[in-house]
Formats: structure tokens, C-alpha cells, sequence
């Protein structure tokens, strides 16, 4: 089932084929946060931003996630490329 970036009940953003990569789109984003940990680990947690989560959701009627995710691969890498 594919995912994608909820906020307040409303999608945000594309559908892609997996969890992780909506994590990665969020923390490209600014959406994803550190926290402190509560116990003793050494490790701060990742988090959303307030209001945000990541679901498993239908893609949208003609939209299609491992497509939508070739095309953020692309662009990242087109970004590296020029320095932006």
C-alpha cells in the first residue's frame, strides 16, 4: 500500500510506493524534527512537525507513486548536479 504526508486529515503530498520514502520527502521538506530522547538513549528521535503524519492511502485516480518517486529522485539529483 502506498503512503503519503497528511496534514490536519488533508493529503499534502504526492503518493509514493513506501514509508520511508515519504519520510525522506518530509525531512527534505523541514517537516521532520529531532527530539531530545526521555530515557537514556544517545540517539535523538525523529519526529514530524506538529499537525503532520504519514498514512497509507490510495494514490490519486491517474497518479502513480513509483513514478512520483523517480521524479523527486531526479530532481534531488538535478539539484545536487547545479548546487542548488
Amino acid at each position: 500500500m502506498p503512503y503519503a504526508l497528511f496534514c490536519d486529515d488533508a493529503k499534502v503530498s504526492k503518493t509514493y510506493p513506501t514509508e520511508a520514502n515519504v519520510w525522506k520527502h518530509a525531512k527534505e521538506s523541514g517537516l521532520v524534527v529531532d527530539v531530545e530522547p526521555k530515557d537514556n538513549t544517545p540517539t535523538p528521535r525523529r519526529v514530524l512537525d506538529v499537525g503532520y503524519e504519514i498514512r497509507e492511502c490510495e494514490p490519486d485516480p491517474g497518479e502513480n507513486p513509483e513514478k512520483n518517486e523517480c521524479e523527486a529522485r531526479e530532481q534531488r539529483d538535478f539539484q545536487l548536479a547545479s548546487g542548488s
